[in-house]
């Protein structure tokens, strides 16, 4: 396994918990924040974060480090230009929510960069730098993209810091990975924030002051920044409306059958059935992979719902 030093653009959650997590697995690892008083944070925890993008890509061009974009969608253009103008051929992935959106931006702003897609699926509803965590990505999915012109070398360093920060490798083509995640991620954001509107609707707090488990589990990602929601929703928008609509058919048909014959059993049975298939999904099938896989092998194997935990020996 490759201990390839880590620059890390974007040090909020996701980027501060990488960080964390890579200097915990013994890797070098420096990032970049837009903001002072983050970066002043950081450092006042033992980590290297300035606020100059040029400085810090220099040092990973020098170091032929892997450079993390884990910066949100719509701060994707002005990154990609200072990488290009510092850093062009630098081994690149990134923590984006959306990849077919993110690879078009990395076409047009930095074409000679060396990208490979990421996206670990961790998170709480919280942010910034305060909020990060070493073992945010332990046993979680982190899906390294699998489309068939990507660099099989870099592919390889995307998924050994993945492995390296406690995670599994999900393979996936960019585009399914973009419509799986607007079934599963960011569908349940407006489902959230829709549930949110209705439970406070009304001149008093009488429902709210009644709201109880499934109120709060059904509402926590409500909580996330709205531009935080607002790029990845809105980045990820044709995926996204087939959800939508997915969701609004089975919605008006329970609506029917309820104002029609009062039952909500065809709802209620295929919700707890979908729930059921997915905790069998919890534990999947560890994989160890040769290095020697196509792209096509290897997303077959993230279809199937299995991981890949590392490499055979």
């Amino acid at each position: 396994m490759t201990e390839r030093a880590v620059c890390v653009i974007g040090a909020g959650l996701i980027g501060g918990s990488l960080m964390r997590a890579a200097e915990k697995a013994g890797r070098p690892v420096w990032g970049v924040s837009a903001s002072a008083g983050t970066a002043a944070e950081a450092h006042s925890d033992g980590f290297e974060v300035t606020t100059d993008t040029d400085d810090a890509l220099h040092r990973a061009a020098a170091a032929d480090a892997l450079v993390v974009l884990a910066v949100p969608l719509p701060a994707l253009p002005d990154v990609l230009r200072r990488v290009d103008a510092v850093a062009p051929t630098c081994r690149l992935t990134d923590a984006v929510s959306v990849k077919v959106a993110t690879a078009d931006a990395i076409s047009r702003f930095a074409p000679r960069a060396r990208y490979v897609g990421g996206h670990p699926m961790a998170g709480t509803a919280e942010s910034g730098w305060g909020a990060g965590n070493a073992d945010l990505f332990v046993d979680a999915a982190w899906v390294v993209a699998a489309d068939d012109e990507l660099d099989k070398e870099v592919w390889a360093d995307v998924a050994e810091l993945a492995w390296a920060c406690g995670a599994r490798v999900v393979p996936a083509a960019a585009d399914e990975h973009d419509l799986a995640v607007a079934k599963v991620s960011h569908l349940p954001h407006l489902l959230a924030a829709v549930l949110a509107a209705v439970g406070a609707a009304g001149e008093d707090d009488l429902a709210l002051s009644l709201a109880a488990s499934s109120f709060a589990d059904g509402t926590r990602v409500a909580g996330t920044r709205p531009e935080l929601v607002l790029a990845m929703c809105e980045g990820n928008r044709d995926a996204l409306l087939a959800a939508v609509d997915d969701a609004l058919g089975r919605m008006g048909a329970m609506r029917g059958a309820l104002a029609s014959t009062g039952g909500l059993a065809a709802t209620v049975k295929a919700g707890h059935a979908g729930r059921q298939r997915w905790a069998a999904t919890r534990d999947p099938q560890a994989v160890r992979i040769t290095g020697r896989e196509t792209f096509a092998q290897l997303r077959d194997l993230g279809r199937r719902g299995d991981v890949a935990v590392g490499w055979k020996r």
